[in-house]
């Protein structure tokens, strides 16, 4: 081995380090301008260039077009990872289905795919993810899959629960690896798509963020100081029974008003379901609603006062001023704009930042990137190695 070959070897197997840093703000934020780079890492042009040298050496970054900056001296040649140099699988599991896409190595979306559950037996849920992966993957294969699941997740391979699922300690990346052979990372889906709104999303370029998610649960995540908080306690669903309102309705385990009660789509279902003395479902709920149905509409407004007070906590106790709101259930937004925000407003300081809401409706398709986002970060090791 030549004493160049070491080098580049060294390096790219010390990634825990000032290089995987450097790997991870170009994947995120580039292209970006060395500049950027050295002040966003603390790191010196000599540093700079000595650290980026094996990634482009080994063609995972590349120089993008010179930035002239008006400043004197030679042209600046902003960094940026080479978007065509793996691909990655993200999927969304939930209950009803799975839902896959192919990304480059930016999480940009190549295509996509569909499966329904027809069970929630291990086997089953790994033959269609498998179906779903060959699908996509394409005559020159996949680098890394990336599962999101709604619940807890150790280990980054492990649901240790999932609701929805009704699993407790499941080693699913270990089902997918032994059937697929190919490297898989399981995450909890809001930290994915918190990690997608981080990636190209609507929290893109800000340090500082929340997710909340309303639909079939109730869901946070939170960015602080540019990286996505993840602890063991990510997808216990903790953000469930904050109490919203103390004149609302019961949630199963018995918290009157509270997030769970307020937000979630069959609680939402079942209180105009009451009022009409019929079942309905959530679409019919907004349709009633927007044509002016008192019951719908009562319980809709009444839900977005609360989502509005569920915006205002996040903010006041994270010490931030943007929220982004997705999940299944935030097609209600237009509908509720006005009173929910009216409602955060009131349960801020008036001398805190102007609060700023921004309303992802990409759907299913963010949480799969998202899961292809942390796939791809969880890759870097070896996607550094020369080959």
């Amino acid at each position: 081995m030549s004493a160049e070959t070491a080098r580049v070897t060294d390096a790219a197997t010390s990634l825990s380090g000032s290089s995987r840093e450097l790997a991870r703000a170009v994947l995120i934020h580039g292209p970006i301008a060395r500049s950027e780079l050295g002040r966003r890492l603390g790191l010196s042009p000599a540093s700079l260039t000595r650290l980026s040298k094996p990634f482009l050496d080994h063609g995972l970054f590349v120089e993008a077009a010179e930035d002239h900056d008006g400043t004197v001296g030679r042209p600046a040649r902003p960094l940026d990872v080479r978007v065509d140099a793996s691909r990655f699988i993200g999927v969304k599991l939930t209950g009803d289905d799975v839902f896959g896409v192919r990304t480059d190595l930016r999480a940009n979306e190549l295509a996509a795919a569909e499966r329904p559950l027809a069970g929630h037996s291990l086997e089953e849920v790994v033959r269609q993810i498998a179906a779903v992966v060959r699908e996509l993957e394409g005559p020159d294969g996949v680098s890394a899959l990336g599962v999101c699941v709604g619940g807890s997740v150790a280990g980054a391979r492990v649901v240790r629960r999932a609701p929805f699922l009704d699993w407790h300690d499941v080693d699913l990346a270990g089902a997918l690896e032994a059937v697929l052979g190919v490297p898989v990372t399981i995450e909890n889906d809001v930290v994915a798509l918190t990690a997608a709104e981080q990636w190209f999303g609507a929290g893109r370029g800000a340090p500082n963020f929340a997710v909340l998610t309303i639909g079939v649960g109730v869901g946070y995540g939170l960015v602080v100081n540019d990286r996505v908080i993840v602890t063991p306690d990510s997808g216990l669903g903790l953000a469930g029974h904050i109490p919203l309102d103390a004149n609302g309705p019961v949630c199963p385990e018995g918290h009157r008003g509270c997030s769970r009660a307020m937000l979630t789509s069959s609680s939402v279902c079942g209180q105009v379901g009451i009022a009409l003395g019929r079942e309905i479902d959530y679409p019919e709920v907004l349709r009633l609603a927007a044509a002016g149905n008192p019951a719908a509409a009562s319980v809709v407004l009444a839900t977005g006062r609360a989502l509005g007070r569920m915006i205002a906590v996040i903010a006041n106790i994270a010490m931030l001023d943007t929220i982004v709101l997705a999940g299944e259930g935030i097609g209600l937004w237009p509908l509720v704009a006005g009173e929910a925000t009216a409602a955060a407003n009131r349960d801020r300081d008036r001398d805190a930042a102007p609060l700023r809401i921004i309303v992802d409706d990409a759907g299913v398709s963010s949480w799969a990137r998202g899961a292809a986002a942390v796939a791809i970060q969880a890759s870097l090791d070896r996607l550094a190695l020369p080959q």
